[in-house]
């Protein structure tokens, strides 16, 4: 059996935005170093001062996704900060091979839902990733559950309101995996879900030499 992910439009997709990806890392470097992004402003000036930019996850970090959907077989998959759909095509490729599931993607910027709805398309997995365009505290409330797996790879301020959100339609055994956790404003996050008393027992995971990944289960 081959994984979706060597599906020869999935792979060709991917590389095509990884490459491109790499590409505009030194700039979004220069971006956010000088501030030209400023933290007060709010997420829809935000993910607009950032609509050409890939906010990507690495290579190992989407093999790692793949692989926790294809053990868990959820059939909701939540991700919360689409920007240009890499996350979403791993994902999607886990629900392809599972034969069960969907995935639901939620991203502010208009721009980036058109390019990342045509890499689906690209990608042949358009079938299985539903884009929800707008602010995720609001589409997300639409959102039937159960909910067996999230991502959180939005803006790091809305981590925990995201969750709480979902919070009433995780399933036991729900897996909730947060990007970037070892950025200094997502300490608020990790206490949350490192605390027994709000119902996760949760790992802190490496996924790149600088940053990490929490991996959290729902009990």
């Amino acid at each position: 059996m081959t994984s979706t992910l060597h599906d020869s439009r999935v792979a060709a997709t991917l590389n095509r935005m990884f490459t491109e990806a790499d590409a505009q890392m030194p700039l979004l470097s220069e971006l956010l170093g000088r501030n030209a992004v400023p933290a007060e402003a709010n997420a829809q000036e935000r993910a607009d001062a950032l609509s050409d930019f890939y906010l990507p996850i690495t290579r190992e970090a989407g093999r790692l996704l793949y692989t926790l959907v294809r053990a868990s077989r959820p059939t909701n998959v939540i991700e919360f900060g689409m920007s240009l759909g890499i996350s979403a095509i791993h994902l999607a490729s886990a629900v392809r091979d599972n034969g069960v599931g969907r995935v639901v993607t939620t991203e502010l910027n208009a721009k980036k839902v058109e390019i990342a709805s045509r890499n689906f398309v690209d990608a042949g997995l358009d079938d299985v990733i539903t884009v929800l365009h707008g602010d995720a505290l609001e589409t997300l409330e639409s959102v039937e559950g159960p909910v067996q797996f999230v991502l959180l790879d939005g803006w790091k301020d809305l981590y925990v309101r995201v969750l709480q959100l979902l919070e009433p339609r995780l399933t036991p055994g729900a897996l909730v995996v947060a990007d970037n956790t070892n950025m200094a404003g997502l300490q608020s996050y990790v206490d949350y879900v490192r605390d027994p008393a709000n119902g996760y027992v949760s790992v802190h995971f490496p996924v790149r030499d600088a940053d990490s990944m929490e991996i959290s289960c729902r009990v």
